[in-house]
């Protein structure tokens, strides 16, 4: 995995990471949205362009505990079936293809900060 979205992107959607992501790896649930680590190319883009600092790298979340749980969320998102789903999302190919998921998981349906 490359990069991970965390908890300031909840609820915010500002979607500035999708506008400049090259590879179409940033998927919308309904509260937040997500990165596809098989899809992402480890541009940095996002990272960058997020207005309120929700993006980080993978690197770091493995060294912090709060930071590892969006880590696990992440990848919890495309392998588990999401509320509602009979099956995980997988890898669909990109986010515009699939169009906006309308769920979230668990832990960010009932995150509160």
């Amino acid at each position: 995995m490359a990069y991970v979205i965390g908890a300031s992107c909840i609820d915010e959607l500002d979607r500035s990471c999708i506008e400049v992501c090259p590879v179409d790896c940033i998927y919308i649930g309904e509260r937040k949205s997500y990165i596809n680590a098989s899809e992402c190319i480890d541009c940095g883009a996002c990272e960058v362009e997020c207005p309120v600092d929700a993006v980080f790298v993978d690197r770091k979340a493995r060294k912090d505990p709060e930071l590892a749980e969006f880590l696990a969320d992440s990848v919890a998102f495309f392998a588990e079936p999401l509320p509602g789903r009979s099956e995980p999302l997988g890898d669909p190919g990109g986010s515009q293809k699939l169009g906006p998921v309308g769920t979230d998981t668990e832990f960010i349906a009932n995150y509160s900060a």
